[in-house]
């Protein structure tokens, strides 16, 4: 009993920490454009986009539902399986906000997940039907819809204000973005911080502190809320830079275009219990932008290695949450000190070489093309 209630309070611990991650990994599909066509002050977007986060989390809970009792079987699942999984997205968000890459922290949760189940429960610990279902379905379709709606407001912005003189037009949209971005922080919300509300309900669940099939308790969902919102305040200038300046050079319509696609798609999808993510949308939203201005705009480049990133986020993220789930299940509490202790000095590590190139809310507007290099090259 004494191992579970220490297992279980790692996990809690882990899941917020994986939540403050998520927080500054994901500050960019909310604020990246508006920060880019200067609509916000990058401390004033972070700190709106935090606080919506937080009555996000409120507003629903499908996608936690969906994560506690729907991708894997809740009644194989130890805490230690959870925890596992949860180092294996901790340590794949740091090393993509490192490179500046905005790739997904929901695949990150759910590969560590299905990695640590799979080496802890076996094959049919995972319901693998769902994650076809919830998961990669929603991550193929929701960017290229995303995309499209996007590609079409841009093209009807600007047909619509052509006659208009270019500086009302460009104060308008830029004052229109304020309400688009501040919807695409509520709805980042709903989605992403549920997730980690479904880890934790799913750590209850298994524990036996909670029945099968239940909903977050409202201390879950409130600590889950806070700690998105703050991991959102600290604001995640790498990969608002890729975003905002990386993919195209957004203009004011466009940045509204964008971030009003991509919360039509993240509410719908929050609102189904489709765990998508929030990454891939408002990156299709901003490229969807790109295209509808004029095709030469995006940088293929950049969205190739975003592309890449999310390929590999899923498996990348389930083999340190197998290798973890590994040392976790067989070393018990011993295991479970010898990876914390690991992650941490990995994530330490990460840390430390960031300060080597730094992006803060100072020069976080500045030519994208010399950083991408450097972080290409590994500088």
């Amino acid at each position: 009993m004494d191992h579970i209630t220490f297992l279980v309070a790692a996990v809690i611990v882990t899941a917020l920490a994986f939540d403050f991650t998520n927080g500054f990994h994901d500050t960019a599909n909310a604020m990246a454009a508006s920060i880019a066509t200067g609509a916000l002050r990058p401390k004033v977007a972070v700190l709106i986009s935090g606080v919506l986060n937080l009555v996000g989390a409120f507003v629903s809970t499908e996608v936690a539902r969906t994560i506690s009792g729907g991708i894997v079987e809740d009644s194989l699942v130890t805490p230690g399986m959870i925890f596992a999984g949860l180092i294996g997205a901790i340590i794949w968000n740091l090393a993509t906000w490192l490179l500046g890459l905005p790739s997904s922290s929901s695949h990150a949760l759910f590969g560590g997940l299905i990695g640590a189940v799979w080496v802890g429960a076996g094959q049919h610990g995972v319901h693998f039907g769902q994650v076809v279902q919830k998961i990669i379905i929603p991550a193929l379709a929701s960017p290229l819809v995303a995309g499209l709606g996007a590609m079409f407001a841009t093209y009807l912005a600007y047909r619509i204000t052509r006659r208009g003189a270019s500086g009302a037009v460009d104060r308008g949209f830029r004052i229109g973005q304020i309400a688009s971005a501040s919807l695409v922080s509520l709805a980042h919300g709903t989605n992403d911080a549920q997730k980690t509300m479904g880890v934790i309900t799913l750590t209850l669940i298994s524990a036996g502190a909670l029945g099968p099939d239940a909903g977050p308790p409202v201390w879950v969902i409130t600590c889950a809320g806070l700690a998105i919102g703050l991991g959102t305040y600290i604001g995640g200038w790498r990969i608002i830079r890729t975003m905002g300046k990386g993919l195209t050079d957004i203009k004011s319509p466009q940045g509204f275009a964008a971030e009003a696609a991509s919360t039509t798609v993240i509410l719908t999808s929050a609102h189904l219990g489709f765990a998508l993510s929030t990454t891939q949308v408002c990156s299709g939203g901003i490229l969807g932008a790109g295209l509808g201005r004029r095709l030469a705009e995006v940088r293929w480049g950049v969205a190739g290695r975003m592309a890449a990133a999310w390929c590999i986020t899923l498996p990348a993220a389930a083999s340190v949450g197998a290798v973890a789930a590994g040392v976790v299940v067989h070393g018990g509490t011993a295991g479970t000190i010898v990876i914390a202790l690991v992650a941490a000095a990995v994530s330490g590590f990460i840390v430390y070489m960031s300060r080597r190139n730094p992006v803060t809310s100072g020069n976080v507007n500045e030519d994208h093309a010399v950083p991408v290099r450097a972080q290409a090259a590994g500088v």
